[in-house]
């Protein structure tokens, strides 16, 4: 018998005669221990208690959102579940038109994290929600042909000096003029024969040089030309005359030099401007699109219907509009850089005039 069978035998051997210690070396091998046993209770029990807790939430949403849908049109355009549901604030519906300052605020940093990424998000939610149920946003197409601007102008020597006798002269040719004996006068073309299209959903940028008539033309489509001026051509929004309806319902010049009060904040601004504005066909809109929901069960996402319900209440003294565009924007981190600037002028500036410099 060779060595290592020997080998093998005393280990048969060993395993024969001790039948006891085979049974406590399986029994070790099979059994966990007791804090790997109690360890994985708990997160199953943790995980099915989780689970358990997400179901009857997803139920009781589905119960709270049916007895929205129950409600009358008008009622149901301004209700929505809560932002966050707890043991203090239960899950019942809210009205949008009652959302406090911190609400809104609340709401648009959960929708908007980061600016970059969560704005482009948001619209697009916004977006599908109305794709989902064939609802689509009103566009407009502006269309021009042939327009012609012209201006009278009188033709001047140059601006007399200020003497009685100019005074005088000047004084007589304003009423002969006014009597239409006075024709030193020139037409002036600002526009001339200029057509064009502005595509819907689309950005459109307007080049040339100085004196070209850009601001002429983007003040002829708004309908804010003056009165003394000349215009002929055909001007049409979706096929409608300009002269057919009130455009600065439907558009707006913004000059480069916009004015606003100084004593009003960024906020108030904005908020002004919101209740002067309006909400458009948002209500509308949404009108339709939450009847469409209820024929169809679609439940949405509460932050995205809170806030398109938000913002298409009409006549609010602070709007969330507002809130999302200073978020976007920045602007309260820009106020704040200011404020901190001037703070350090003002220091530098007490400092330099304690110092007698």
């Amino acid at each position: 018998m060779s060595k290592v069978e020997m080998g093998e035998e005393e280990q048969d051997g060993t395993a024969v005669h001790d039948p006891e210690k085979k049974m406590n070396k399986a029994s070790s091998a099979s059994t966990v221990p007791p804090s790997s046993s109690s360890s994985l209770r708990e997160a199953l029990s943790s995980t099915s208690s989780s689970s358990l807790r997400e179901q009857h939430h997803d139920e009781e949403v589905e119960l709270k959102w049916a007895a929205i849908e129950r409600l009358p049109t008008w009622d149901r355009l301004h209700t929505s579940l809560p932002l966050h549901a707890n043991a203090i604030h239960p899950l019942e519906p809210v009205d949008v038109r009652r959302l406090g300052a911190a609400d809104r605020r609340e709401l648009v940093h959960t929708l908007i994290t980061d600016i970059h990424e969560d704005n482009l998000r948001l619209l697009r939610h916004q977006r599908r929600r109305m794709d989902r149920v064939g609802v689509r946003q009103p566009t407009v197409e502006v269309r021009w042909r042939n327009l012609h601007v012209d201006a009278e102008c009188q033709v001047v020597d140059g601006k007399p000096l200020p003497t009685l006798l100019n005074s005088a002269i000047s004084t007589f040719s304003l009423l002969t003029t006014m009597l239409g004996f006075n024709r030193n006068q020139e037409r002036i073309h600002i526009l001339k024969d200029v057509t064009g299209i502005l595509k819907p959903s689309r950005m459109t940028l307007l080049l040339g040089p100085p004196g070209c008539g850009k601001t002429t033309l983007l003040l002829a489509l708004a309908g804010k030309l003056n009165k003394s001026l000349k215009v002929t051509g055909e001007i049409d929004y979706n096929g409608v005359k300009l002269q057919d309806f009130v455009p600065e319902k439907t558009s707006a010049y913004i000059g480069q030099y916009d004015l606003h009060v100084p004593e009003m904040t960024v906020r108030e601004t904005l908020d002004f401007s919101a209740r002067f504005q309006g909400v458009g066909s948002r209500a509308e809109i949404m009108k339709e699109v939450i009847r469409r929901e209820k024929e169809a069960g679609i439940i949405p996402d509460p932050n995205i219907d809170t806030y398109m319900k938000a913002i298409s209440v009409d006549g609010l003294e602070r709007s969330m509009q507002t809130d999302y565009i200073m978020k976007v924007n920045n602007v309260q981190r820009r106020i704040h850089w200011f404020q901190r600037t001037m703070f350090f002028v003002c220091i530098m500036y007490s400092w330099l005039t304690d110092n007698g410099t």
